[in-house]
């Protein structure tokens, strides 16, 4: 499909134009396995994002959390493998639906208040093995979990997060004011037109208090 702009660039050669070569260093980053400093940053994020693509075309990007070391790094035939617990969500299951039909996952893990990243690309299932479901000991046993193969494996630097000042405290009060969920929904007529913005969210905060709860081991 044409793009609407009047110059968008269409090949490799075109963007090093204006773009200059990676230094070697940079370009051969990505590994195929976890290095013992990546399990532990691994092990301390509480939050990561999985892109995915599904088979039509399709692409997501869904965030993940929970407690430290939520994320599990199993080692197995010979590679690396990342095991994300699939917890209380919204039932579309755009991501699980996406690796079963495309088989790949990106992946970047966060640390509140680091300004640096380890990102994760590889072959993904959805899998219910009982080995892996029992991994996940600090939680209620998951239906399900992501499997994603230690492809490639590098640490992202920090300047997006310097640009943002992302973690900066002092930045957030003239943010607040930014909508949420609900505001958002009821923007887009999800709920109907006599539904506030405030209705929404005190729904939403009750179902989070026992959704959250079902997430932990009874």
């Amino acid at each position: 499909m044409a793009a609407p702009f009047q110059h968008a660039i269409s090949t490799t050669d075109a963007l090093y134009e204006l773009y200059r070569r990676p230094h070697p260093a940079v370009a051969a980053k990505k590994k195929p396995q976890i290095d013992p400093a990546s399990a532990a940053f691994i092990a301390t994020s509480p939050f990561v994002l999985v892109a995915t693509v599904g088979g039509d075309g399709h692409v997501d990007v869904s965030p993940r959390g929970g407690d430290a070391g939520f994320v599990k790094v199993a080692r197995g035939d010979d590679a690396d493998y990342v095991l994300i617990p699939d917890l209380n969500g919204n039932n579309i299951l755009d991501s699980l639906q996406a690796v079963v039909t495309s088989g790949r996952a990106g992946l970047i893990f966060l640390i509140p208040g680091k300004d640096d990243t380890v990102r994760l690309n590889g072959e993904a299932w959805v899998v219910t093995d009982a080995d892996v479901l029992d991994a996940f000991t600090d939680l209620r046993r998951p239906k399900a979990a992501i499997a994603v193969r230690a492809d490639e494996v590098f640490v992202h630097c920090a300047k997006a997060f310097r640009r943002s000042r992302l973690w900066d405290t002092d930045t957030w009060a003239a943010l607040a004011g930014a909508p949420g969920l609900a505001d958002i929904a009821c923007a887009q007529g999800l709920f109907g037109a006599d539904v506030t913005a405030d209705a929404v969210t005190a729904d939403l905060e009750a179902g989070y208090a026992i959704e959250l709860a079902e997430d932990r081991p009874v």
